[in-house]
């Protein structure tokens, strides 16, 4: 008697029976046959790659470096009609000045260089826009085509899941209006509601290149008259520790292409000394530079028209010489235990004191002489939980470290009205992974970053 093998897979797998050899002696087999296709591993791995290198090739790096050519020729071709009406100015009986005729010939030729330096990575850019199109059609056509092996639906149903979350989402929002917690209250701001971060904007190495990782840079919001458009910007030449000049720029296009009018202005006559800037958090405000004075819990602050120093003592108790600095997970930035800022209204401080448990403290600094502290706010945010602080209309910020990409604005607090908040959730888009200084600039609402020697600047948005 023939022994049959009933598979209840049949819809999958064909049968063959095998008639036994011996009499006493019953053996089957089967032979599987799977009527699914086997999956192209390879051609994954592929368009993996692919998607890989598309990435690798298109970054916002390259998009900066147009933009930062734009920005340049555009700050520099207003400077030349300047100094072409300057020249025409000069005419003595067709007598020209040969210092202004020199002046505007390199202006020529820089502005040649730019232009040629313009039409090369726009080039480039064209050739790669190209070629980042074909492939990614390419990549789109092979991913449908991966996409009939999911014989099972689960990326549809992924997809759908994700169409569906969307939808209760603005539903969600759409039924409680109010709930926004993102975004802190207006306040007494002339511009409005803080409400994101968008760049870069800027993305420089200046003049010095991969030289020095702690610094800052921003723009003085009450300049002298026909400083307007100068910046800033201090360096830490000892150990990243310590500095004694600010570093001027007539213009941006001047800081970015890295050169320096009129130059540094010298507070101390070396590092580490008297008046000598510790650590990287400083502004300047009032033609004047307010740091942390070397070896002191001080707010100084170095008159540059005058050549001066003035200083005001924090409270007792107050974190100096790297006992209270800004942190991530696995490490702090050294000698960051006073924050220096600016907004519409002035200068500030923020540091943190032991009786606070080192939580922020924030300290209004006053205008005049002598140097003094006016109104002081507590806050419930622990110091070292936080990696950078700035203010914007009366609002003081808190940043932390999210990944080598993404800095996190997730606390503020409004001395209007005194309400803390700790879910801002505002992202900045990082161009280096720490960002060692902040600066507000009220002037155009622009936030300016000083990140491991390069300068960054992001629009501040307000509704």
């Amino acid at each position: 008697m023939k022994l049959y093998v009933i598979v209840p897979l049949c819809a999958l797998f064909t049968l063959t029976q095998q008639v036994p050899a011996h009499k006493d002696e019953h053996q089957c087999a089967c032979e599987l046959t799977t009527s699914e296709k086997a999956f192209p591993h390879d051609k994954l791995g592929k368009v993996e790659d692919t998607a890989s290198k598309c990435n690798d090739n298109v970054t916002p790096q390259k998009i900066l470096q147009l933009e930062s050519l734009l920005l340049g020729l555009e700050q520099r071709l207003p400077r030349l009609q300047e100094d072409v009406s300057m020249l025409e100015r000069e005419d003595d009986g067709e007598l020209y000045s040969v210092i202004s005729l020199q002046v505007i010939e390199n202006e020529l030729m820089q502005i040649n260089q730019f232009i040629d330096r313009l039409k090369s990575t726009t080039l480039g850019h064209q050739r790669l826009s190209a070629n980042t199109t074909q492939q990614l059609e390419d990549l789109r056509a092979e991913m449908q085509e991966l996409e009939t092996y999911d014989t099972m639906q689960v990326v549809k149903t992924q997809q759908a899941n994700q169409r569906l979350k969307r939808d209760l989402d603005q539903c969600k929002t759409g039924l409680d209006p109010s709930a926004e917690p993102t975004q802190p209250p207006r306040g007494n701001c002339p511009h409005g509601r803080f409400v994101n971060i968008t760049g870069p904007r800027v993305y420089t190495a200046g003049e010095y290149p991969g030289s020095h990782k702690y610094g800052a840079w921003g723009r003085d919001p009450k300049p002298e008259a026909g400083k307007e458009s100068w910046y800033w910007m201090v360096i830490l030449t000892s150990g990243n520790k310590f500095a004694h000049y600010v570093r001027l720029y007539s213009s941006l296009s001047s800081l970015i292409v890295g050169v320096s009018t009129p130059g540094n202005v010298m507070i101390s006559p070396s590092n580490p000394t008297t008046n000598t800037i510790q650590g990287p958090n400083v502004v300047m405000y009032g033609e004047a530079l307010y740091y942390n004075c070397y070896n002191l819990d001080t707010v100084c602050r170095f008159n540059l028209t005058a050549k001066t120093v003035t200083n005001s003592q924090l409270p007792k108790g107050t974190r100096f010489n790297s006992k209270g600095n800004f942190c991530r997970l696995d490490e702090c930035y050294p000698f960051t235990d006073l924050d220096l800022a600016t907004d519409e209204s002035g200068v500030w401080v923020i540091y943190t004191t032991n009786q606070d448990f080192g939580n922020l403290v924030l300290s209004k600094v006053e205008e005049g002489e002598p140097l003094t502290l006016g109104q002081t706010w507590y806050t419930s945010v622990y110091k070292q939980a936080v990696t950078n602080t700035f203010m914007a209309c009366g609002v003081l910020y808190a940043t932390r470290y999210v990944d080598k990409d993404l800095e996190e604005i997730f606390y503020s607090f409004d001395t209007a009205t005194g309400v803390e908040r700790f879910n801002i959730g505002v992202f900045i888009n990082k161009m280096s992974p720490n960002i060692i200084a902040l600066n507000y600039s009220p002037v155009d609402q622009m936030l300016h970053a000083y990140c491991d020697s390069n300068m960054v600047s992001y629009k501040v948005l307000f509704s």
